[in-house]
């Protein structure tokens, strides 16, 4: 009996939207903008989480970056006019002993991986492609998170002997290796040939992450062992501080005259990632002769400042959905209001012919509910296409879970509940004999 009366009343309810469809349309609006925007708002929170996820992950844990800066040099005028170099403090610029000196004496370090990059010219075949010569040690693979997808690491020989060997990336190997295995397989880099040992696996990095990290794409270098690079390529120590101060006027600030082109420093601890940094820049100060040739960045400070700006304009959507969905519901209260008042003779019939107060409650109830989920059903699928529209349009990653779409829909669903009482509560309330003599 308890539940026919709960389907009579559902019935009645139905039939009511159904004959007011533009009524209940417009009623729900509110809640279909609502559900829109929080499906949207999650789906360009969870895309941005986790686009900022992968950057991390590309530039490494609890890593410190130290960058060679070209000195700039002070020039002045004699009295013929002619420029004179000021012949300030020498800095060596970054090398592998200072690679050392950090491993030696800065504590808490985990792991540093210094880093020579030189523009090459790969060849074989008949093919050639510009790519990366990068020279580095085993710790790079570790610092990074690379992985091989065969072959080997470099060996401790590779290491101290500086052999002819490298590790190509995925790009390369499908640009020069696409119908055989490369391992043993030899390949030109520069006038050097080169024995392939190992390929990396693919890494995928989208055209943001690479402009806002300034990163390269990885899957175009080939690794050598740093003695390698020094030995049969480019060794920029063997340039002297005195020939530097005699180049030409114009290419002297352009010099770089650093060994090394960049030292990755990862640290234990994510805590001690600032007064580590301060540390090492005091401590690459000394060895430079106060010289400031140098610059050390922390990417994942950077990018966890921009996740706490990103959820900041979060909770800013995440309130203006919710303001949208506050207006729903007191949208849908408003018209079930002006709808009670429009019915009350069929609401004393109801009552005259032994309805009770609950089927009147439970009635409007069911017609609240069901114009919000009407809504939330709509609004989901907006929500989805404003996702996909800010994906393709905007270039941003949007990411729809099926979580938001349950949260949206669930918290439709309630404001239709909550805002749905007091209507069927008036409802409820009228005098059968009074509802009857309305007019």
């Amino acid at each position: 009996m308890f539940d026919e009366r709960l389907l009579a009343n559902f019935q009645i309810a139905l039939e009511a939207v159904i004959a007011n469809k533009l009524r209940s349309l417009l009623t729900a609006l509110g809640i279909i903008f609502g559900v829109g925007a929080v499906i949207a708002m999650l789906a360009i929170g969870n895309g941005a989480q986790q686009e900022i996820l992968e950057q991390i992950r590309l530039v490494g844990v609890n890593n410190i970056v130290i960058e060679p800066v070209f000195e700039q040099v002070e020039q002045t005028l004699d009295a013929q006019g002619d420029l004179e170099a000021e012949r300030g403090k020498f800095s060596p610029g970054l090398k592998l002993s200072d690679v050392d000196a950090i491993s030696e004496m800065i504590p808490g370090v985990k792991n540093i991986s210094p880093e020579i990059i030189l523009e090459t010219h790969l060849v074989k075949s008949g093919i050639r492609r510009s790519a990366k010569l990068v020279g580095i040690t085993p710790a790079y693979f570790e610092v990074l998170d690379f992985h091989l997808r065969e072959g080997k690491m470099f060996s401790q020989n590779n290491m101290i002997n500086g052999d002819p060997v490298c590790i190509i990336g995925r790009s390369v190997q499908t640009k020069f290796f696409s119908k055989e295995s490369p391992i043993g397989k030899k390949i030109k880099s520069g006038s050097q040939w080169l024995e392939v040992i190992g390929v990396m696996e693919e890494r995928l990095i989208s055209e943001q992450s690479i402009s806002k990290l300034g990163i390269r794409d990885f899957n175009m270098d080939v690794y050598v062992p740093i003695q390698s690079m020094l030995i049969r390529f480019k060794n920029r120590d063997l340039v002297t501080g005195y020939s530097i101060m005699n180049e030409d006027s114009e290419n002297v600030l352009t010099k770089n005259y650093h060994q090394i082109d960049k030292i990755v420093v990862q640290v234990e601890e994510s805590e001690s990632l600032n007064p580590t940094a301060e540390v090492i820049a005091k401590l690459l100060e000394r060895r430079h002769n106060m010289v400031v040739d140098f610059e050390i960045t922390i990417p994942e400070l950077l990018l966890k400042q921009q996740q706490r700006t990103q959820n900041i304009f979060n909770l800013v959507l995440g309130a203006i959905a919710g303001i949208s969905l506050l207006v729903g519901g007191i949208g849908i209260m408003n018209i079930m209001l002006a709808s009670v008042m429009e019915r009350i003779k069929e609401i004393g019939l109801r009552l005259s012919l032994g309805a009770k107060k609950s089927d009147i409650v439970n009635q409007f109830l069911f017609e609240a509910v069901m114009i919000s989920i009407s809504g939330g059903i709509i609004g989901v699928a907006l929500g989805i296409f404003l996702a996909y529209l800010v994906s393709n349009l905007g270039d941003f990653p949007t990411i729809v879970t099926i979580p938001s779409i349950i949260l949206s829909f669930g918290v439709a669903a309630t404001v239709g509940l909550v805002f749905g009482i007091a209507p069927a509560r008036k409802a409820a309330s009228q005098d059968p004999i009074t509802s009857l003599r309305y007019e």
